[in-house]
């Protein structure tokens, strides 16, 4: 139980730290970083591998590649519907 609240934990850090990078607010809050930093956590650990050091179950520096890539990828399709 202790290992899944960490991972949720950890999960939302990677995406608020990706949200700040790109200077984009990711929407729902702190269920939406969480979010955001499990599918990043996915992407980053799928195109970079899983180096660097691992917390909570996530590499964290493919993690945070991957959040970013998220972020900015939802953010061009979303600034491009509201310019519509």
């Amino acid at each position: 139980m202790f290992s899944f609240l960490w991972s949720l934990i950890v999960g939302g850090v990677l995406g608020a730290i990706g949200g700040m990078i790109l200077g984009k607010d990711v929407p729902g809050g702190m269920i939406g970083n969480i979010i955001v930093g499990f599918l990043g956590s996915w992407i980053g650990s799928n195109l970079l591998g899983t180096w660097g050091p691992v917390i909570g179950g996530f590499p964290i520096l493919p993690a945070l590649i991957g959040a970013i890539i998220l972020i900015f990828i939802y953010s061009l399709i979303v600034g491009n519907r509201n310019k519509r």
